[in-house]
Order: structure tokens, then sequence, then C-alpha cells
């Protein structure tokens, strides 16, 4: 049965997709109870939920990777019945993942055409006409992103416009952009925004994914949620606001702000201390300190050289010169098992793909980097002590997950985030580098998270918070070091933590 809130979106507007009924479920777990969406042509329709709500699910049986249970899809006035990805490329649905879904050893014209060629009379590869259409998309993106570099080369926001051209280029009546402005900048995100105006206004249909309201509010036209794999409302997005928008997704009021920062204490002692750091020769040399129990903030654009920084200062990758002390004393770190051995661990930006495997369980993930210390007799562990391990920090850091055994790749972006702080836990690193910490996260989990950070904080934990959302750093960072062409242009402290100055520094330096 249609929801009577569907029904009453003006039915003048010619309908591009109807979702009526629709259920999924997965060995006995119902990730979509008859869900029913309406999306008109030349409409961007914002779809929220925290995660684990059935978005990814209703996306993907949208464009074929699932099949439904029951429940019907009509794109265009036609039922579809999609037995598989291709048949929905085909039926005009292209979708954007927020999991890229390209080829790493591909450049991008290859990653864009795959499977779709463009070919010669002689049936040869028109490498020539494939660079041009590429192009093309990117000029019409407004990006840079260069042509003959494998996608493994490209950073992530290149990766990201990669991933959205390779929908455009299907020229599809259906465009699904899941999460795609959050590895993006500012300047970014206004270019996609007009990319999509454009496509809206010829006829295209778009459901757009994000987790910032501000995003929803700019460029939507109406949204629907769900929650719990159910439809819990749908409003024309002028007609509503932010609060009722969390309140539909969480089935309660959340309180928006962030934990209370706790006054400074200049005595605390210093427990990481970057003295010295210059990753390239003749490029800036960075120095900051984070004492115990801090909260330190790198803020800056996308390429500014904030992860650059972190994943220099623990070994990740070479640096030219580097003086660094741990506690107080000078510490040589020339890869990440040293720098894990002096108690500093990394939260990376793409979480699935850089902290966890994710077929693997949770008990296996969080023990993964100390085995050494569930070993039972010789090589053999004990796995008595390793459940009991993960089940102390399953409580200690809150995951929701069927237990020490659940596949990590069943659980929620946020969830598994904690996963990844949970094993650094149980090896007891206290200097904590967290790269993004709330990428791709529903609201809900978000607050969970910044509970998680300011909870550790006040346990002694030193953390690193690298962040591109605004609101974010000033909410969370007790102090804030800005980046701009990789070097820290300013550290700002209490009062001066405000939007303008970040900004101010992050784009035009001193």
């Amino acid at each position: 049965m249609v929801n009577a809130a569907l029904a009453r979106q003006d039915e003048a507007e010619p309908a591009a997709l109807v979702v009526s009924g629709v259920s999924k479920s997965f060995v006995g777990t119902r990730a979509l109870d008859r869900v029913s969406l309406r999306v008109a042509a030349g409409e961007i329709h914002a779809l929220l939920g925290e995660n684990g709500a059935g978005k990814s699910t209703l996306m993907k049986i949208l464009c074929g990777v699932h099949q439904p249970d029951e429940g019907t899809i009509t794109l265009h006035g036609v039922e579809q019945h999609f037995a598989n990805h291709k048949e929905a490329v085909q039926a005009g649905v292209g979708i954007a993942f927020q999991e890229f879904s390209l080829i790493p050893d591909l450049d991008a014209v290859e990653n864009i055409f795959l499977g779709r060629e463009i070919r010669s009379s002689f049936g040869l590869l028109d490498r020539q006409k494939m660079r041009e259409r590429a192009a093309s998309l990117f000029a019409r993106l407004g990006v840079a992103v260069p042509l003959d570099r494998p996608i493994r080369e490209l950073s992530v926001a290149q990766q990201q416009f990669v991933e959205i051209a390779k929908a455009l280029a299907l020229d599809a009546r259906l465009l699904i952009l899941d999460e795609p402005t959050a590895t993006l900048t500012p300047g970014e995100v206004e270019h996609l925004f007009t990319v999509m105006r454009e496509v809206k206004r010829d006829g295209v249909a778009i459901i757009f994914i994000s987790h910032h309201m501000e995003e929803i509010f700019e460029i939507c036209d109406r949204v629907t949620v769900l929650r719990d794999g159910a439809f819990a409302g749908s409003a024309a997005v002028a007609e509503t606001d932010m609060d009722a928008l969390i309140e539909m997704m969480v089935g309660r009021r959340v309180d928006a702000s962030f934990p209370a920062k706790p006054s400074p204490d200049p005595n605390a002692p210093i427990a990481l201390e970057v003295e010295t750091l210059q990753i390239e020769r003749g490029g800036p040399v960075n120095s900051f300190q984070v004492r115990r129990g801090e909260i330190l903030g790198f803020a800056g654009l996308v390429g500014s050289g904030r992860t650059e920084t972190a994943l220099a200062v623990i070994g990740a990758t070479r640096a030219h010169r580097k003086t660094v002390r741990v506690h107080g004393a000078e510490a040589r770190l020339p890869d990440p098992a040293t720098a894990l051995a002096h108690g500093i661990g990394l939260l990376p930006e793409s979480r699935k793909t850089e902290g966890l495997i994710t077929p693997f369980s949770v008990r296996d993930n969080i023990t993964l980097n100390n085995l050494a210390k569930y070993r039972a007799f010789g090589p053999l562990l004990s796995g008595r002590a390793q459940r009991a391990a993960t089940e102390r920090l399953i409580g200690q850091v809150r995951i929701k997950a069927g237990g020490p055994d659940a596949p990590a790749e069943t659980l929620s972006g946020g969830n598994q985030q904690k996963v990844v702080i949970a094993r650094w836990l149980d090896h007891h690193a206290d200097i904590l580098f967290f790269d993004e910490p709330t990428r791709g996260i529903d609201i809900g989990a978000k607050a969970e998270i910044y509970q998680l950070m300011r909870g550790l904080a006040a346990e002694g934990f030193s953390i690193v918070m690298i962040s591109s959302e605004l609101p974010e750093v000033i909410g969370m960072a007790d102090r804030v070091a800005v980046f701009r062409r990789g070097a820290i242009v300013r550290t700002l402290e209490g009062a001066d933590i405000t939007p303008e100055n970040v900004m101010r520094y992050a784009t035009a330096g001193e």
C-alpha cells in the first residue's frame, strides 16, 4: 500500500520512479519493510536515515544489485524487474556508490567506459573518443582529473568525481548519488550542485543521499526518511526543518550540540611532540604538540596536507626530516608498527579498505594487531581470551553487533568505526589519530562517536582529529592547527576557534 504521505504529493508532476511496498530480507534480517517512494522527473529527492535504516539496500534494489522479496518498481510508467545491474543501466538508472566501484589499476577513462567501450567501425577501441568524452564530463563537473593515471594514484576526491562522471556518462534518466560530497571541498561541492541543477533541468530525477543536513536544504526539493527499514516520513524541503527530519530519522529528538569542552589544563604533560616534520625536501617544516587529555584538530581544505602529516608522523609514508617525542622521549618511528609499539594508533579515512578486514569477525578485527597477547600454546591462540576481551571492548565503546563473531561487514558505518577504535584500545594505544572520524556516518552515530572521543580524552587519551567538517572541528577540538598547502599556518585556541578564522587561514594563510 502506498503511504498516505506519498499520495498527497502533487500527482500532476510526472513520476520518474514509483517504489511501492518493497521488502527485502537477508538471513532472517528484515532490511526493508514495505517501503514506498515516489520521485518526480526533474526533481532532486533526498533520502535520509541512520546507517542501517535501509537506504543502501533500497538503492541496490533500484540499480539491480539486489532483487526485492515483494513490492514493485515502476520507472517512467513501466514496471521493472531488474535481474542485475546491467539491466538497470539499460533502463536508464545511473548510480555513484559511496564505496567506490572503481578498478584501482585502470585509469579514469577505462573506469568510466568499462563494459560500455566506444568502438570504431572496425570494432576496435576508440580511445580518442573515450578520452574526449571523459574530458568533457570532467569539464562539466568543473574539476581537473588526470586521464592517464591509475585510479589508485588519484586522491579520494578525484576518485569521487570519476565515480560521478561514470554515472553521468550513462545519460541516466534516474541518477542516484550516494554520499557524493563526503570527500569534496566546499568549492567542489558547489561545482557538483551546479551540475545537479543542470541535470535536473534536463528532466532527470535525482536521488541524493547525504548526512549533511545543510546540503539537503540547499539542493533538494523533497525528502524521504527511512527508519529501521521502514518509511518514516516524506515532505517538501521548503515545508520542513532540521529538527523534524532528525526526529523522523531516529524516532526521538537528538541534541545536536557537541559534548562540553573541559577547561584546558596548561600543566597537562605533552604526550606527542612533533618538533620537526618536513615531508619533502624544500617543503614546509611543521611542528605541533598534543597534551594528555586533549583533542587537537587538523583543519584545512582537502589536499592541504593534514592526512599526509599524520601518515608521515606514524611512518606510513616517508619524511625528509622528522623529530618526534613521545611522552618526552625521542622516538624513531620508521613504520606504523613501531608507532603502535609507542602507543600511537591511526583510524584511517577509509575504514573499509584501510581500517578493517570486513569479512572478518568483530573479534578478529579487534585483536588482529595484538595476537601475541592471546597466545595459549606456541602459535595457538586462546579463543576464550579473545572473546572475553572483545566482549569487554564491545561494551566499553558500545558497539552494536550480533556478538564477537558477527562479520564487520554487517555493521553500520558508525559501529565499524568503533571496532577500529576498540582495536587500538586493546593494544593500549593512548595517542590516536582520527582521520575523518564521522565520514559517511548518520547524525545519531556521529553523536555517539563525539561522546566516545570526549570520554577517551577525559580518561587521558590524546587525540588528533582530522576533519573536513567545519562544525565538527569547532565543536570538538580544544585547539585547531590550520593547514594550507602542506603547512600549519596557525594554531587556534579558545575563543579564536571560529568558522571565520579557520576558513580565513585555510584559504589565505597568514
